[in-house]
């Protein structure tokens, strides 16, 4: 499962050169991660209202042709590996209209997560607490 977020490039989010600042493209992927799971059926709040939380453990992030003040970013979000204790989500940046099958994309990344205590931010496994969410990332991991 593949999903696709739309993202407005704003003019803060430029540097000098009228380009994305590279540490944005890092709120675009939180953006289109947060309608993944939405998408998912299983929104962050669920995570957090269940006394979960699911911080950032590693981000890659490979930089393409730039973004501009006035593009609109498309994300591509799905998960490439699910694990009982981390879950890795794979990104793919491109310019609205760009053929997501035949362009280069503008960026790439990937957001590796593991899931902790909200209380004692001790890790803990998905596949123990939220089953229901790790068949889920199960059933929709592509590689």
């Amino acid at each position: 499962m593949k999903v696709c977020t739309s993202i407005p490039v704003r003019y803060a989010e430029t540097d000098k050169m009228a380009v994305v600042y590279h540490a944005n493209y890092l709120l675009y992927f939180e953006d289109a991660r947060t309608r993944f799971l939405e998408e998912l059926g299983y929104p962050y709040a669920r995570i957090e209202d269940a006394g979960y939380l699911s911080p950032v453990v590693s981000f890659e992030v490979h930089y393409g042709e730039p973004l501009r003040y006035g593009d609109v970013a498309v994300v591509r979000t799905w998960v490439s590996e699910s694990r009982g204790t981390k879950t890795t989500y794979s990104y793919e940046v491109f310019k609205q209209g760009d053929d997501m099958e035949t362009a280069k994309p503008c960026c790439t990344g990937k957001s590796t997560h593991c899931l902790v205590d909200a209380n004692t931010f001790k890790p803990v496994s998905i596949k123990r607490t939220l089953p229901d969410l790790y068949q889920l990332y199960e059933q929709v991991c592509e590689l």
